[in-house]
């Protein structure tokens, strides 16, 4: 099916490792020119070195450290004339209430929540002028359930879910679009960490991690292609009648509730 991306400029925030890196490859592979955004510039470099290898196309990079003041600005103006951004920076630290304090907590929303909302406000008015635009928010299914262990994320993620409702319910009048992605668990470094912390908690050893995974759908994690594919089918103009709305990537996890 052609996506009808081919030559469009896509921003990817936190783009250097993860579905950052994943999201990178699948515009890329539909003909996409890719402004990259992460702290890492060894990482980013090599990210882009081989898009440019693989797919002929354009790969703009600004290593950054999104929570330094003025970085939100700087992103902004690299960004420039984007068609799609792709919000990714960020992970908000688990624990419960007492384990993430005050300051772990702020310093979480900084990138993912505001971090999000701010570079949402500062390319936002550029697309208006446009009359064109996607906005794609990579949120994840914590939003959705809450967890007294992931009380910081399931919080935030779900704050990112109401302000991707609200701006994306009214955002086609300015022909943008807005989309909320939830991934569930993907198989990436930073599930393989949490999975090991839960074994060493429920389990008593992080060597048992991998049993964790007996739980999930098809007893595995989703992986990054799975999640990627759906981001650009959701930026591409075939998608073109969804906005303010959230997609769930999470093999049914959210849905698999019983009141027995």
């Amino acid at each position: 099916m052609d996506l009808k991306l081919s030559g469009q400029r896509v921003l990817v925030t936190g783009a250097s490792q993860g579905i950052g890196a994943g999201l990178a490859h699948a515009f890329a592979a539909e003909g996409c020119h890719l402004a990259l955004v992460a702290r890492s510039a060894d990482k980013l470099q090599a990210l882009a070195d081989g898009l440019i290898s693989d797919y002929g196309v354009q790969v703009s990079l600004l290593p950054l450290d999104m929570t330094l003041p003025g970085a939100i600005e700087r992103v902004a103006e690299f960004a420039g004339d984007v068609d799609v951004l792709v919000n990714n920076a960020g992970a908000i630290p688990g624990g419960d209430l007492w384990d993430v304090d005050a300051q772990a907590w702020r310093k979480g929303w900084e990138l993912k929540v505001f971090g999000y909302i701010d570079l949402v406000r500062a390319i936002y008015p550029r697309m208006k002028t446009r009359g064109r635009g996607v906005i794609l928010n990579n949120i994840g299914n914590g939003g959705q359930n809450p967890d007294f262990n992931y009380i910081a994320g399931s919080t935030g993620n779900a704050a990112l879910m109401a302000f991707t409702c609200a701006l994306g319910g009214r955002s086609l009048e300015d022909g943008i679009r807005v989309i909320g992605v939830n991934p569930g668990p993907v198989a990436t470094e930073r599930i393989a960490k949490v999975l090991k912390s839960h074994a060493a908690r429920l389990l008593g050893d992080e060597n048992r991690s991998s049993e964790l995974l007996a739980a999930y759908p098809r007893g595995r994690a989703a992986t990054v292609e799975e999640v990627a594919d759906v981001f650009v089918y959701l930026a591409s103009p075939r998608s073109s009648y969804t906005s303010g709305t959230i997609v769930t990537i999470d093999g049914g996890i959210s849905s698999k509730r019983s009141v027995a």
